[in-house]
């Protein structure tokens, strides 16, 4: 129905001010760390300064990829290429991006799992301007609602939560707004009456006074109440093919990841914050302390064992049967996912897990 790309964020300054560039590569590339002793994975992340994504770049700081033996090459997504098709295309080794594209492409015929879920919640809100009369999906109707881009993980939420609303797609409009700055300048100028957006942007429209948050959709919690269960997001997604020719390399990044959320689970947004680049923390929009204060409201998307919860699964293909996703019905959600990386991870590394694991079932 709609052509689904991972939600996009306003990075290019952030990527050359890192030194984060996008290099071609294959399965090669981890054969190729792995003669040397150390394999190397390439990751692409739909937006590496989003708080959504920041296990990926946390575990960089902290020095877990090199600790459990694995030399993690990041890179964040741009307008040209979304984290999921680099990865699909055989560019990158793994995508930081959301479970719901390993439905789409199973949807497609194309064998993509998720190899260690990172969050239960989208991490999004529908923040909406102050005059906009909007307090929750139910107020859609006649609206304007700014999206990522069309076809975005943001653009399924929308339509999914107008949908249990029982308010089609012709009741309201939807528009590609971006994220950071033209998400901001979509509420200020008109063009959108709410746009669903991930810190450190919601802060940044709160502390305008341009917007509040109306949907819940960036805490266990909230999503519960939304969208009436767990909606695993971010995580990471890779080949089949890949998985099974390189799991010893695919173990080490997850274990690293898993060290990550344990970090972040047992650390307050302050100590989070002073890990990551000040690039990260603070922009023209947000100071350290806003992110700091973000990040406080919504760490607690994060699944500090790695695990996929059940009824996850069935929850993210009720969204796709819901929006009209082709095939989607005939989706083995067994085959998008799996647990095996993560529960060796926690066992390594100690942790009793806290999250339910789905089966095979979702």
């Amino acid at each position: 129905m709609f052509k689904r790309t991972p939600t996009r964020a306003v990075v290019g300054t952030l990527a050359l001010a890192l030194g984060l560039g996008l290099t071609a590569c294959s399965s090669s590339g981890a054969k190729s760390g792995a003669a040397a002793g150390t394999p190397t994975v390439k990751i692409m992340v739909g937006g590496l300064d989003k708080q959504i994504y920041l296990p990926f770049q946390l575990a960089q700081q902290l020095g877990f990829y090199q600790k459990y033996g694995v030399k993690v090459v990041l890179s964040t997504e741009s307008d040209a290429v979304g984290a999921e098709d680099a990865m699909a295309s055989g560019q990158v080794d793994m995508a930081g991006a959301w479970y719901i594209h390993t439905i789409d492409f199973a949807a497609k015929g194309k064998a993509v799992e998720d190899i260690v879920q990172l969050s239960g919640a989208p991490g999004e809100r529908e923040m909406c301007a102050t005059n906009s009369g909007v307090h929750s999906a139910a107020d859609f109707a006649g609206k304007t609602l700014g999206v990522t881009d069309l076809g975005s993980g943001t653009d399924t939420l929308t339509e999914f939560i107008a949908a249990q609303n029982n308010l089609g797609t012709s009741q309201y409009h939807r528009v590609g707004v971006g994220a950071g700055a033209t998400a901001i300048a979509a509420l200020q100028n008109g063009k959108a009456a709410c746009v669903m957006t991930t810190q450190p942007t919601v802060t940044a429209i709160q502390k305008k006074g341009v917007g509040y948050s109306a949907v819940d959709l960036a805490t266990t919690d909230g999503a519960k109440a939304a969208v009436g269960g767990l909606w695993p997001s971010a995580s990471v997604l890779a080949r089949a093919d890949w998985v099974n020719s390189h799991k010893d390399a695919a173990q080490k990044v997850v274990t690293a990841l898993v060290a990550t959320m344990q970090y972040i689970s047992t650390h307050s947004a302050a100590d989070i914050a002073a890990a990551l680049p000040p690039t990260f923390t603070a922009n023209g929009s947000v100071t350290k302390d806003d992110y700091v204060t973000a990040l406080t409201q919504d760490k607690g998307q994060f699944l500090p064992d790695g695990l996929m919860p059940a009824g996850g699964p069935k929850n993210v293909l009720a969204t796709e049967k819901l929006v009209g996703v082709k095939g989607a019905e005939s989706v083995d959600l067994g085959k998008t996912f799996t647990n095996e990386f993560a529960q060796a991870a926690d066992k390594a590394l100690g942790v009793t897990p806290t999250t339910t694991p789905a089966d095979g079932n979702g």
